[in-house]
């Protein structure tokens, strides 16, 4: 009985030897709205099945993008560089490493890398199985 007692002591003495090593979890808001980055209100959530998608985009330097629009909200936070983004109206965003982007919906916009550097950004879409998450503008 002696012998259990102190195996059961051993293991309440590692358990908490283990317990104090375990580092704390942070969690950091990085965004939450219900706009986008120029003011507009985001739109509701499409009808359909829900299809998530997950983008790393990488921006050669020096590099415009194509005018387009989403019609699923997005999001995005910029892993390194920094790019501009301007919607239609010549609103103009300038976003760094760590900005996050609750991007427009249905608005024509484009973004430009004017550095020496890469842009890298992940964006996240939310939209549906049938909706396409970026649509080429005809101009």
């Amino acid at each position: 009985m002696k012998n259990i007692f102190c195996f059961v002591v051993f293991v309440l003495f590692l358990s908490s030897c283990a317990v104090s090593k375990i580092k704390e979890i942070q969690v950091v808001k990085l965004a939450e709205t219900t706009k986008s980055w120029n003011g507009d209100d985001l739109p509701n959530y499409p009808e359909g099945k829900p299809k998530i998608t997950v983008l790393k985009i990488t921006i050669p330097p020096k590099t415009k993008l194509h005018k387009h629009y989403h019609p699923v909200i997005n999001s995005g936070i910029i892993l390194k560089g920094v790019l501009k983004v301007v919607d239609i109206n010549n609103n103009i965003l300038i976003l760094k490493e760590g900005d996050v982007i609750v991007e427009l919906v249905n608005k024509i916009h484009y973004g430009i890398n004017e550095g020496n550097k890469s842009v890298e950004i992940i964006v996240f879409y939310a939209g549906t199985e049938n909706l396409p998450i970026t649509v080429l503008d005809k101009e």
